[in-house]
C-alpha cells in the first residue's frame, strides 16, 4: 500500500546539466546544447524554486519570447506544472502574469526591438529570462535589460537567465558573447567584475523523453540541413544557422593572404556611413584577367571582372554593431593617412584610388550640413551608389553570385575574394541573418555595414570590365 503521507514529486531535476543550471549561484547563466533536454521547463523551475521561501512581493520575474506568438508553449507549460506544485498560484489571461498567496508575481512577456524596453524601465524584476537568446538579432534588449535586474529588498537573488540553441537570427553575438570565450562550465569575468557562464545540455540526458518518444532522436537526425541537424542533434555552435549566405561561404577558398596588386586592375573604393552605428570603408581591387603572384609564388589568373576586398576601414567602439561617433571630416583624413600608409595609392601607376559608391544619405543636407561636402573638403569624393526600390534585393543576389563563382575550381566567372586582413568582413558578412519580413534580404537590424558596402560595390553600374590598361 502507498504511504498516505508520502509527498508526490511533480517535477525534479534529471542527472547532468539541469542540476547543475538549478543550483547555479552565478549571476548570468545560458542553457544552452540540443533540443529536448528540458531547457524551457528548468527556466520555469529556476523561478519558482524561490517561490514561497520568504520573499514574498519581492521576488518578481519577467521571462521573454520575441513575439506573444511565441509564448503560447511557455503558458501551457506553466499552467501544467504551477497549477501542480502551487495549488494557490493564479494566472491571468489577460494580463501574462502568475501571481502566488504570498505576492510572488511572474510575467510572461514578448520583446520585438529595444524600443520594448521602456515598457519596464524603472522595474525592479530581480528575475529575467530570456527563451531562445538566439531569436534576437542583436544583443540590444538583452543588455538594455540588465538595468532592471536589481531589488531594493536585502537577500533576494538576482538571476538573469537565457536558454537557446545554436540556431537562429542571433547566432553570432551570442556564440561571440557567451561561446567562443571559454569552455561551457567555465565562469566567465567581466571587466565590472561581473560573472557569466554557460551550461551546456544534451537530448541524451532526458531519459524521461527518450523512454516516452524513443523515436526523436532518429528524427532529429533525418533533417536534411546539414547545419541544422548538427545545431540541434549535437547543440553545435560551429555551424552558420540558415543564412542566405551560408551555402555560398568558403572562407579556405575565398579568404587569400595579400598578394601584389597588379598595376592594370581597376582600384576603388565604397563606403557605408555610420555614426552611432559602425561605418564601413572597403577598398577593392577588381581583376582586369591579368596573371598574378600569390602570396605562396604561385601563379594564379582570375576571370575579369574577379573582385578583391583588398582592406577595410570599420568605424566600431569594439562593441558588436556599435559606433565610434567619429566626424565625416575625420573619416575622410583617416581614409588619406590609410591610403598612404597601406600603399593603396601606389597600387595603380597614377597614384589615384578612384571614388567609388557610398551610401547616397551622406548627400543630404541635414541643418545645413552635408557629409558628403565635409568628406570632399578633406580630398575623398564619391559615386552615389544606387538604392532603388529592389536594390537591395538585387545586391544580395550578386553576392551570393560572386561568392558561387568564387567556391567553384576553376572559377567560371567573376568571383568575390577577401584577403585575409579584413577582419570585419570575415566577422559579421558570412553569418548575417536574413530579414524575417522577407527571407531574399538581409536582416536590417543585424550589424549588415560592412555587408552594404560591399553590396553598394556590386551593384555599380559606371563601367564595363577594363582590359589590361597600361600606365606609363
Amino acid at each position: 500500500m502507498p504511504d498516505p503521507t508520502e509527498k508526490k514529486i511533480i517535477w525534479e531535476p534529471q542527472e547532468g546539466s539541469q542540476t547543475v543550471y538549478l543550483s547555479c549561484p552565478v549571476y548570468e547563466v545560458l542553457y544552452e546544447g540540443t533540443r529536448g533536454c528540458q531547457k524551457t521547463d528548468s527556466l520555469l523551475i529556476d523561478f519558482a524554486q524561490d517561490v514561497g521561501v520568504g520573499y514574498g512581493r519581492a521576488w518578481r520575474g519577467v521571462i521573454f519570447r520575441r513575439t506573444y506568438k511565441q509564448l503560447d508553449d511557455i503558458i501551457q507549460r506553466t499552467k501544467h506544472w504551477f497549477y501542480q506544485i502551487f495549488p494557490g498560484a493564479k494566472y491571468n489571461e489577460a494580463k501574462y502574469q502568475w501571481r502566488w498567496p504570498d505576492g510572488e508575481e511572474l510575467l510572461l512577456r514578448h520583446m520585438d526591438n529595444p524600443s520594448d524596453y521602456w515598457n519596464f524601465h524603472g522595474h525592479e524584476l530581480p528575475f529575467i529570462a530570456w527563451e531562445e537568446l538566439t531569436g534576437w538579432p542583436d544583443n540590444k534588449c538583452y543588455e538594455d535589460m540588465k538595468a532592471c535586474c536589481r531589488s531594493s529588498h536585502p537577500g533576494v537573488p538576482r538571476k538573469y537567465r537565457s536558454t537557446t540553441n545554436p540556431w537562429g537570427v542571433g547566432r553570432s553575438w551570442v556564440k561571440s558573447y557567451f561561446i567562443d570565450p571559454a569552455p561551457a562550465g567555465v565562469i566567465i569575468t567581466s571587466p565590472q567584475d561581473e560573472q557569466r557562464v554557460r551550461i551546456h545540455g544534451s537530448i541524451y540526458e532526458n531519459k524521461a523523453l527518450l523512454a516516452a518518444d524513443p523515436e526523436y532522436i532518429k528524427r532529429l537526425e533525418s533533417i536534411k540541413d546539414r547545419n541544422k541537424r548538427k545545431a540541434w542533434l549535437f547543440g553545435d555552435w560551429n555551424v552558420a544557422s540558415g543564412g542566405p549566405l551560408e551555402d555560398f561561404w568558403d572562407e579556405p577558398r575565398q579568404v587569400l593572404t595579400p598578394f601584389e596588386i597588379p598595376k592594370t586592375f581597376y582600384v576603388d573604393r565604397s563606403f557605408d556611413w555610420g555614426s552611432a552605428k559602425p561605418f564601413a570603408v572597403c577598398w577593392w581591387a577588381e581583376s582586369d584577367g591579368s596573371e598574378v603572384t600569390l602570396s605562396d609564388g604561385s601563379k594564379r589568373t582570375f576571370p575579369a571582372g574577379s573582385l578583391f576586398l583588398i582592406h577595410e576601414s570599420y568605424g566600431w567602439n569594439g562593441n558588436p554593431d556599435e559606433g565610434c561617433m567619429m566626424l565625416a571630416s575625420d573619416i575622410a583624413i583617416e581614409i588619406n593617412k590609410i591610403e598612404k600608409s597601406k600603399g593603396l595609392r601606389s597600387i595603380i601607376g597614377n597614384n589615384t584610388i578612384h571614388p567609388g559608391a557610398a551610401d547616397s544619405s551622406i548627400y543630404d543636407k541635414v541643418n545645413g550640413m552635408c557629409i558628403a561636402v565635409d568628406m570632399k573638403k578633406n580630398g575623398v569624393t564619391w559615386t552615389k551608389a544606387d538604392k532603388r526600390p529592389g536594390s537591395r534585393v538585387q545586391g544580395l543576389q550578386r553576392l551570393q553570385s560572386f561568392l558561387s563563382n568564387s567556391k567553384k575550381i576553376p572559377n567560371e566567372g567573376p568571383g568575390l575574394f577577401v584577403f585575409s586582413n579584413c577582419r570585419q568582413f570575415i566577422r559579421t558578412v558570412p553569418t548575417l541573418p536574413r530579414d524575417i519580413r522577407n527571407v531574399e534580404d538581409i536582416s536590417g537590424s543585424s550589424e549588415n555595414h560592412e555587408y552594404d558596402a560591399v553590396r553598394y560595390r556590386l551593384t555599380e553600374k559606371r563601367f564595363k570590365v577594363r582590359k589590361q590598361e597600361k600606365y606609363k
